[in-house]
């Protein structure tokens, strides 16, 4: 039964959501190193909630709790957010497929590609700072591209993982579409009040704005790959 006579609840119950479904992601998952590494990610993640007063109110503008985004630009819900599907992009290829992980040797770090590891690491964070300073547009493409060439950087670093970034941005778009979907069902009209249409594209895709697909597929590409690429870690395929 639609709850759309509640909407200030909207973005934390949505955020819960994710959190749930992290809960049972981490439960479910067997091997210690990919709950070490979910933990990881996720930890490192949650820094990402700062960056929400670059985005409301040009993006959205969702009702928090405490009245926080509002006021401040930041919120609790973007913390639990971030968190969340941090931890759940990274692994949900291994929890999908049997894989393990091992050390990168050190002789294949000296590998010609591994000489733009640093770059490649840092590429997402300063592209979008560079972006949402001196670029006339949404911070949300400032993100997406941000996330798209760090990716990229990610792919020539590290072409052994270009298979569970490729699936794992899949696989992460599949599941922000199915919790996204759910959002509207509770709280129908919630996007035409929240999200600010007039200053993005304004398409929706059965009712979710094409940016916030473009923001999960961008987002499953480039973090599925960042603790094996930080870690020095590689996957090994179990029949």
């Amino acid at each position: 039964m639609p709850v759309s006579h509640e909407p200030q609840f909207a973005w934390f119950l949505w955020s819960l959501l994710f959190l749930v479904a992290w809960f049972v992601l981490y439960v479910w998952l067997k091997n210690k190193e990919s709950r070490k590494e979910m933990l990881w990610v996720s930890g490192w993640t949650l820094v990402t909630g700062f960056t929400e007063p670059f985005f409301v109110p040009k993006y959205w503008n969702p009702p928090s709790l405490f009245d926080l985004a509002h006021r401040t630009g930041f919120d609790i819900e973007s913390f639990i957010f971030a968190f969340a599907v941090g931890g759940i992009a990274v692994v949900i290829y291994e929890h999908i497929f049997r894989v393990s992980h091992a050390h990168v040797e050190l002789h294949e770090r000296h590998l010609p590609n591994h000489r733009f590891h640093l770059l490649s690491l840092s590429a997402t964070p300063v592209l979008f700072l560079l972006l949402v300073v001196f670029a006339p547009i949404n911070p949300i493409y400032s993100a997406i591209i941000a996330m798209t060439v760090g990716g990229l950087f990610s792919w020539y670093c590290r072409p052994d993982l270009k298979k569970k970034m490729f699936i794992s941005a899949l696989i992460f778009l599949y599941l922000y579409f199915i919790f996204f979907s759910l959002l509207i069902l509770w709280y129908p009209g919630y996007v035409a009040q929240v999200w600010n249409l007039k200053a993005i594209s304004g398409i929706l895709i059965f009712g979710v704005p094409l940016e916030e697909l473009l923001f999960a597929l961008s987002f499953g590409f480039v973090w599925s790959s960042l603790y094996e690429h930080i870690k020095w870690r590689k996957l090994k395929m179990h029949n």
